[in-house]
């Protein structure tokens, strides 16, 4: 069961960054067409590329104390 916990906890932190990602590349559409070349050139996608591989590693590193917390582990040191 701790397994399927961090597991889960991972994916959805997995999950989280590229939804966030994906807000990031579609929300620039709203902007004027003119704008549109700027904000969505192919320097930025190809960074946003990267950023979809890389992303997901980075904050599952900053967060990986909450997704080893299972609660109601008796293993937990801070209870």
């Amino acid at each position: 069961m701790r397994r399927a916990v961090i597991v889960s906890k991972a994916v959805l932190t997995v999950i989280g960054t590229w939804l966030a990602l994906m807000l990031a590349i579609a929300l620039p559409a709203l902007l004027p067409e003119r704008w549109e070349y700027y904000m969505i050139s192919p320097a930025s996608v190809g960074l946003w590329m990267l950023c979809m591989l890389v992303g997901p590693l980075a904050v599952c590193w900053k967060l990986r104390s909450w997704i080893r917390t299972v609660p109601g582990d008796p293993r937990r040191l801070d209870i």
